[in-house]
C-alpha cells in the first residue's frame, strides 16, 4: 500500500498540466475576442478611408487642407486641453485631501467622488442641461443673490461643454494621483519638515516632484478620453460646438461620407496610440494603478 501512494507520488506530472499552458489557454479567448470585434472591424474602417468614395488618399488631403475640419480639430484639442488641465488641478487637490485630511474628511471627499461616477453620464448631461440654462437653477440663484442682473450664456456653447465634461472627467484625473501618493514615504514629508522647510517648500521640493508621473498619467488619460466625448457636447454644446466625435457621426450617418468619417478616426485612434505610447515610455503604470 505505502509502495503504491508513494508510486503514485512521484509519478511525473503530464506536460499538459503545466501552469504557463494552463494560463495561455484561460487568457487565449482574449486576443480572438480583440483580433474579431475590434482589430478586423478597424481594418474595415482603414478600408473606407482609402477607398471611400473613389480609392486613393483624397479624404486625408482633404483632412490636411480643409479650413472647417482645421477648426474643428483646434476646437476639439484647445477644448481637451481645458478639461485636462481643470481636471488636472482639481483632481490633485483632491487626492491631497483624501490621503493626507483626517479620517473623516476622506470620508467626504470619496462620497464626493464615487457618487457622481456611478451616475450615467447622460443623466449627468441632462443634469447640466437643466442647471446652466437661462431659467436654470444656477442663473436663478444669481439673479436671486443680486449678482446678475441678466442670466448668464452657461449652455449651448464651449463653456457648458467644458462644465459637462470637467464633471466626468475629475475621477479620473484623481485615481492615478491618489495612487500616486499613496505610495510615497510619508517619513521623507516629515523629514523635510522636521529639518525647517515650511509646507509650501515641502510641497514644491519634495511632494510635487514625486508626483510628476501620476500628474502625467492623469492628464493624458482624461486627454484621450475627451477626445472620443460625443453625448456630453451634442447636449450642451446645442450644435454649436461640434468636437470630432460628433463630427464622425454627422459624416457618416447623416451626409453619408463615410469615407471622411473613415479617415478621421483613423487620425483619431494615431493620435491617442502616441499619447498612450508617450504615457508608457514616460511613467511606470504599475505606479498609476497601484
Amino acid at each position: 500500500m505505502t509502495m503504491t501512494m508513494t508510486s503514485t507520488l512521484s509519478k511525473p506530472k503530464s506536460r499538459f498540466s503545466s501552469p504557463g499552458l494552463e494560463r495561455g489557454l484561460l487568457l487565449f479567448p482574449l486576443p480572438v475576442l480583440l483580433l474579431v470585434f475590434y482589430v478586423l472591424p478597424f481594418l474595415g474602417v482603414v478600408g473606407w478611408s482609402f477607398s471611400l468614395p473613389t480609392p486613393g488618399i483624397e479624404q486625408y488631403q482633404r483632412i490636411a487642407t480643409d479650413p472647417a475640419i482645421h477648426d474643428m480639430l483646434w476646437r476639439t484639442l484647445r477644448l481637451c486641453m481645458t478639461v485636462s488641465c481643470l481636471a488636472l488641478v482639481i483632481g490633485y487637490l483632491l487626492a491631497y485631501c483624501w490621503v493626507f485630511s483626517p479620517p473623516f474628511w476622506q470620508r467626504v471627499v470619496e462620497i464626493c467622488i464615487f457618487i457622481p461616477f456611478w451616475i450615467s453620464v447622460l443623466v449627468r448631461a441632462f443634469g447640466w442641461l437643466i442647471a446652466l440654462r437661462s431659467n436654470g437653477v444656477l442663473n436663478n440663484g444669481l439673479m436671486g443673490m443680486g449678482l446678475i442682473d441678466q442670466p448668464l450664456q452657461l449652455s449651448r456653447n464651449e463653456t457648458g461643454v467644458v462644465i459637462g465634461m470637467l464633471h466626468v472627467m475629475i475621477p479620473y484625473a484623481v485615481f492615478p494621483l491618489l495612487s500616486t501618493m499613496r505610495q510615497l514615504d510619508q517619513r521623507v514629508l516629515m523629514a523635510s519638515r522636521g529639518l525647517g522647510a515650511g509646507a509650501l517648500r515641502t510641497f514644491w521640493q519634495v511632494l510635487l516632484p514625486q508626483t510628476l508621473p501620476g500628474m502625467l498619467g492623469a492628464f493624458i488619460m482624461v486627454f484621450v478620453f475627451c477626445l472620443g466625448f460625443f453625448i456630453t457636447p451634442v447636449l450642451l454644446g446645442g450644435g454649436q460646438t461640434v468636437m470630432i466625435a460628433e463630427y464622425v457621426f454627422l459624416q457618416m450617418f447623416q451626409t453619408s461620407n463615410w469615407g471622411l468619417g473613415a479617415a478621421l478616426s483613423v487620425v483619431l485612434l494615431a493620435l491617442v496610440s502616441a499619447l498612450i505610447w508617450v504615457l508608457l515610455k514616460m511613467t511606470r503604470v504599475n505606479r498609476l494603478v497601484g
